[in-house]
């Protein structure tokens, strides 16, 4: 269980794909980690299986390769870094899980004062998780969205744009100083919404 709230940001050393896809990652600013500990890396829960000095190792199953941006990390490639939650420690964030439930698409930024606010499109089978002032975690980040737009792409298919605001810190302490329109970033919806939608699935069968 995690926060979304960033610790540090990695750079990928090393990518073995033999088997499953193992990763290299070296923290910019260490912080304790041991084998079997949990770290959300780009808001995807994964397992360090060896440590050494600032740098630990995980790997990815086809599974995690095939749902995130995982499958794009390449040497050099920098990953939002937290470690898991402890017992009474603070939750600045909100609760998230590293179990990402898709992508999401940068459609555009737009300056407001001096933050940013940062449009993106979801899934369609996403898209009723996400509500205004609701919470979202977008590459391990916690954000909370602004607004919800609904509409229709090619074709006349539906289409749902949220926004959500990054302000400076944020961007200097994250992937969001670097993300660009037309890249794609992990989603996690609030673990809340989804329980509800299921709880509303059930009573209506």
């Amino acid at each position: 269980m995690f926060t979304g709230l960033v610790k540090t940001q990695g750079t990928i050393r090393r990518v073995d794909q033999r088997g499953d896809c193992m990763v290299t990652i070296a923290m910019r600013e260490p912080f304790a980690v041991e084998v079997g500990d949990s770290i959300c890396c780009n808001g995807i829960c994964l397992t360090a299986v060896k440590v050494n000095d600032n740098e630990f190792k995980v790997s990815l199953s086809n599974e995690t390769m095939t749902r995130t941006t995982a499958r794009d990390w390449a040497v050099g490639t920098m990953v939002n870094l937290e470690p898991s939650l402890s017992v009474g420690g603070a939750v600045g964030g909100h609760f998230v899980s590293g179990h990402v439930d898709g992508l999401a698409r940068v459609v555009s930024t737009e300056k407001s004062g001096d933050s940013t606010i940062w449009t993106f499109e979801v899934p369609p089978h996403l898209a009723r998780f996400i509500a205004p002032k609701g919470s979202v975690t977008l590459d391990g980040v916690s954000l909370t969205v602004n607004d919800v737009k609904d509409g229709s792409g090619v074709a006349g298919t539906p289409t749902t744009q949220f926004t959500v605001n990054i302000i400076p810190h944020t961007a200097k302490v994250t992937s969001f100083g670097s993300l660009k329109a037309g890249d794609c970033v992990n989603l996690e919806v609030d673990m809340l919404a989804r329980y509800v939608a299921r709880l509303t699935e059930k009573k209506m069968a």
